[in-house]
């Protein structure tokens, strides 16, 4: 369902249109002019404006130029009667999508036209929330010398069109590292779609993949593109693709081969115009040897393999990772920013094994952004909460001893004096006092 807005001063068509798209199940608001139509607009979003050209007040040339700029989500189709094409072109080039000349031939010809605008809006903001998850993704290294090798591969890669096999435990930072080659490809413009094939259930992944047909399973009431449609022209980021089930592995290597898919239900061929990328944190020849996984899947996923190496091998990247990982957090939570750490907090980072990689490291701060008050995060938050649950004891063992010779080092460096030290960890007074007793220091 899209919520569509008719503007027409003929008030028989405009109560057509209204309901034509009505019945295909669309929320329909109407509005006899321009004017009439930038009220509405102030107090709705719509995906799609219906608009006649020649109306009394506020005509559809003058109505889109006092939207440009303003309502850049929605699409825009024009309504001209015959032989005002001309105007239709410049409303073109003031942003519509497409125009329809009156009068229409058929409500259908009316209902196809408004699935193919809000097909094109639905491609668009695809490719705009892909562009912006792009730009929001942190650094693939901060320098650290045991990501040179993983670098320099991606380097040499992203300009050819080869598949490339990202491994390594889960939290590594897989998908940066395809957005990554995404970002330095030839096919940087197009759109990035990723799936996840251990998020979604068996018998819905295959249509998520390659979209259906209406009818093509109980509650397929319509037609539905999938992602790898979607991607034209772009990247196909298959995460988990250890987990897929043989039936999928087998339809995932026929489009491999033949670059060619049909929709689940449909007969019609689609080209598969994207260049793969795929991702596990599992042993693929283990699983081949057991029969578990493909083995000709394997080397066609295989053609370029690049192993990432875990967070703990990485510690020069640790802190500055943990600072941009913080500037999205402090976004998400409406928190001040920037978000800093304290140097204790920075040391026990820099200490932690992280055995959840990049996604355990980001859970943690996100947690410490939550308890800390103001905009330093001090050894309090870090550790009030386990950062691992299946291994909470040694974890605050190991973060303990951490915290013991940070206070230790700040004790130090600040010549026993309580209040500087507590200020250079970022706690409060009594709370250095407490630990300053816990940890028999004095």
């Amino acid at each position: 369902m899209a919520r569509i807005l008719v503007v027409d001063d003929e008030e028989g068509l405009r109560e057509f249109i209204g309901e034509t798209l009505s019945g295909a199940g669309h929320s329909v608001t109407l509005a006899a002019d321009g004017l009439e139509a930038l009220e509405k607009l102030r107090g709705q979003a719509f995906d799609l404006m219906l608009t006649d050209l020649k109306m009394p007040h506020l005509d559809g040339l003058g109505l889109l130029r006092r939207l440009q700029g303003e309502s850049a989500a929605m699409e825009v189709l024009v309504l001209t009667a015959h032989g005002s094409v001309e105007a239709a072109v410049e409303a073109i080039k003031l942003g519509a999508f497409d125009f329809l000349q009156k009068p229409f031939h058929s409500p259908e010809e009316l209902r196809l036209l408004v699935a193919k605008a809000l097909e094109h809006r639905g491609l668009r903001t695809f490719r705009e929330q892909s562009r912006r998850e792009e730009s929001a993704a942190p650094s693939l290294s901060y320098g650290d010398p045991a990501m040179d090798s993983v670098c320099e591969a991606i380097r040499k890669v992203s300009p050819t069109p080869a598949t490339v096999l990202l491994l390594g435990e889960s939290g590594t930072g897989k998908e940066v590292a395809a957005r990554a080659i995404h970002e330095a490809s030839l096919r940087r413009e197009g759109p990035f779609a990723v799936v996840n094939c251990a998020a979604i259930s068996d018998h819905l992944l295959e249509s998520e993949l390659f979209g259906h047909e209406r009818g093509a399973f109980t509650g397929a009431h319509k037609a539905r593109r999938g992602r790898l449609e979607l991607a034209a022209g772009g990247t196909f980021f298959l995460d988990e693709v250890g987990e897929l089930k043989p039936e999928l592995q087998g339809k995932l290597l026929r489009v491999l081969q033949e670059r060619r898919f049909e929709r689940v239900g449909g007969s019609r061929t689609f080209d598969a115009d994207v260049r793969w990328i795929a991702a596990t944190n599992r042993d693929l020849p283990a699983m081949m040897k057991s029969g578990a996984f493909r083995e000709d899947l394997y080397h066609r996923l295989a053609v370029f393999p690049i192993h990432l190496p875990p967070l703990r091998r990485r510690r020069q990247d640790i802190v500055p990772l943990a600072k941009a990982l913080l500037n999205r957090i402090a976004a998400s939570l409406g928190k001040p920013a920037p978000l800093e750490l304290s140097p204790a907090a920075e040391a026990i980072l820099k200490q932690e094994r992280w055995p959840g990689n990049i996604r355990e490291l980001s859970n943690t701060l996100e947690r410490a952004a939550i308890l800390t008050e103001g905009t330093v995060i001090g050894v309090e938050g870090l550790i009030s909460v386990p950062t691992s649950p299946d291994a909470s004891a040694t974890v605050l063992g190991t973060l303990s001893e951490v915290e013991k010779r940070a206070i230790q080092r700040a004790l130090s460096e600040e010549g026993g004096h309580r209040r500087n030290t507590a200020q250079r960890l970022g706690i409060g007074l009594r709370t250095l006092y407490e630990k300053l007793k816990r940890y028999e220091l004095g």
